[in-house]
């Protein structure tokens, strides 16, 4: 659990995944991702788009 309330819950901070700090990791709200019907160890699709990314479940 967070020790400070953010003012909007959606904010996240990216956090180093890992030793050698090669990847960022970011956390979703549980909420959104409920809705989605999305699951722990979830495959998703991640593409970059003019301006930001794009996160989409993953389709065979």
């Amino acid at each position: 659990m967070p020790s400070r309330k953010l003012k909007n819950k959606n904010t996240r901070n990216l956090i180093r995944m890992g030793r050698a700090g090669s990847s960022l990791g970011l956390t979703l709200p549980k909420e959104m991702t409920t809705s989605l019907g999305w699951r722990e160890k979830q495959k998703v699709k991640v593409k970059r788009t003019h301006g930001g990314i794009l996160i989409k479940d993953w389709k065979k």
